[in-house]
């Protein structure tokens, strides 16, 4: 069962997938940097200085001047501007995987185009060095002339 674990737990995808979850969590971390401190600043100064953070419905039927101090008194909130804020936080996360996907795509359709353009290497035939017919690689004497054929070849001329 451990031989099993370990051929489990250290093969590549394996490993491949834990390296994406960390790079995915460092890369949440950034995008919501962005949202919370470069985007939402900007949408707040289109709609007027509105912060979205603090858009709340207290459920209580009460009137609280900020939601941390609806909070504070303990009263239910309907926080929609942090929902907001959340939406656009995945919004532009999904448009950026979806750029470095494209991106990646981009690059292994023109890796591809450029492997069917490189020309195969055509292996010379096999001659005999006697008749000069094309044998088989692995015969040992000639289908034509019937000579008996070296062990070792020299390349072909």
């Amino acid at each position: 069962m451990l031989k099993e674990f370990k051929e489990f737990a250290f093969k590549g995808n394996v490993v491949d997938m834990a390296v994406g979850v960390m790079i995915g969590g460092a890369f949440g971390k950034i995008v919501t940097s962005a949202v919370n401190d470069l985007f939402m600043p900007l949408v707040s100064l289109l709609t007027g200085g509105l912060d979205f953070t603090s858009l709340f419905i207290a459920l209580d039927g009460a009137s609280y001047p900020t939601l941390a101090a609806a909070q504070e008194a303990g009263a239910a909130c309907f926080a929609y501007g942090s929902f907001i804020t959340t939406v656009l936080d995945f919004l532009i996360m999904a448009f950026c995987i979806f750029l470095m996907v494209k991106g990646i795509n981009r690059l292994r359709a023109l890796s591809e185009k450029n492997k069917a353009a490189e020309p195969a290497e055509e292996k010379k035939p096999r001659l005999c060095p006697y008749c000069f017919e094309e044998i088989n690689e692995k015969a040992t004497r000639c289908p034509h002339c019937a000579a008996e054929l070296p062990a070792e070849e020299p390349e072909n001329a």
